[in-house]
């Protein structure tokens, strides 16, 4: 039996979620094919050599990013502190040119460490300081683009949100009620109910 209602709409798939599944595929297909191709003009061993090489390095600049992070969190947990002691309002943390992007960095390790010729020449590039700070600066807009474009609602609120405090930190939600405000024809009015979230 029928109702005359037309089903509910299935919600649209991204594109994302459409061709991640494609491209994976297809990456592991040409990292097969350019591994067996690079064996049959050099040889086994030396395909080898390349991967665990690979490998080595990519550890290397894995391990060498944790550390650059862990700095400086360090540094900047020992900033806010002495803000904290001090009384005043800690700074947003300073990033310099080449500490920015140790994220980059860090999955250009990520990177070398997966076996193919095909991701180690990706984290390869990813070692490149002018190529992770081109990233960088394009991820940034692409977050700001997609922040202004949000709903109310939606994540960019809650931000919005978090900005407005107190200097100590402490949000404050409240009506404010003005004692100069005009009387209504029959005296004051009456007071309104409290906002509640």
């Amino acid at each position: 039996m029928t109702t005359g209602a037309p089903p509910p709409l299935a919600p649209k798939r991204s594109r994302l979620r459409t061709f991640l599944p494609l491209a994976l595929a297809v990456w592991l297909v040409l990292e097969i094919w350019l591994l067996t191709l690079v064996a049959g003009a050099a040889g086994g061993l030396t395909v080898f050599l390349l991967l665990v090489g690979g490998a080595v390095l990519g550890a290397a600049v894995v391990k060498k990013a944790g550390r650059r992070a862990f700095a400086n969190l360090s540094t900047t947990f020992k900033e806010a502190q002495a803000a904290a002691q001090s009384g005043r309002v800690p700074e947003a943390p300073r990033q310099s040119g080449a500490d920015d992007r140790n994220g980059f960095l860090m999955l250009g390790g990520l990177l070398l460490m997966i076996p193919g010729f095909l991701s180690d020449a990706a984290g390869l590039l990813l070692l490149v300081p002018q190529v992770r700070s081109a990233l960088g600066r394009y991820t940034e807009r692409a977050v700001e683009r997609r922040m202004s474009a949000a709903t109310p609602g939606s994540l960019q609120d809650a931000f919005r949100q978090a900005r407005i405090h107190r200097p100590d930190g402490k949000v404050v939600q409240g009506e404010v009620i003005r004692d100069d405000a005009p009387q209504g024809p029959g005296g004051p009015q009456a007071p309104r109910p409290p906002l509640t979230p």
